[in-house]
């Protein structure tokens, strides 16, 4: 008996393993099929204290907790008439998301976020198209002291 259920449950353990590999398979060829053009990206991507002319004055990666205001900033490549989206993520958690419309083959954008003083933490900005591929990451900490 202890047989026969050993042998059950291996053929429905191989079984269950081929249906995921098969159907990882497919997720990877829908994936690829969504995929950006290769010439599409984001060129620069940053966390900034300010934007001045449509640059960022400077790169954030920790700021003090006294600190309440950050910028991101992106420069965009070959992904005209596509909505690109600055996804804000506290501690792994949305807190907003800003969509731009983008018009040239290179377009600039910047999104802004006020922050709690205080209030420590990671805080990361995922840049997605409109069918939710991510294009970039980037992640800064928010309430670290000065070294």
């Amino acid at each position: 008996m202890l047989d026969n259920l050993l042998r059950n449950c291996t053929l429905q353990a191989i079984c269950a393993l081929q249906f995921m590999q098969l159907y990882a398979v497919e997720l990877s060829a829908d994936e690829l099929r969504k995929s950006p053009v290769p010439d599409a990206i984001v060129a620069r991507a940053q966390f900034t204290t300010e934007i001045v002319n449509r640059e960022p004055v400077d790169q954030v990666v920790k700021l003090d907790s006294q600190v309440t205001r950050v910028f991101f900033f992106t420069d965009l490549r070959n992904l005209q008439g596509r909505t690109i989206t600055h996804r804000w993520e506290f501690e792994g958690e949305v807190v907003s998301e800003v969509e731009f419309n983008v018009a040239g083959p290179r377009w600039r954008v910047y999104s802004a976020k006020s922050l709690n003083p205080g209030e420590s933490g990671k805080w990361t900005v995922f840049v997605i198209d409109e069918s939710g591929w991510p294009l970039h990451a980037s992640i800064f900490e928010h309430g670290v002291m000065e070294e």
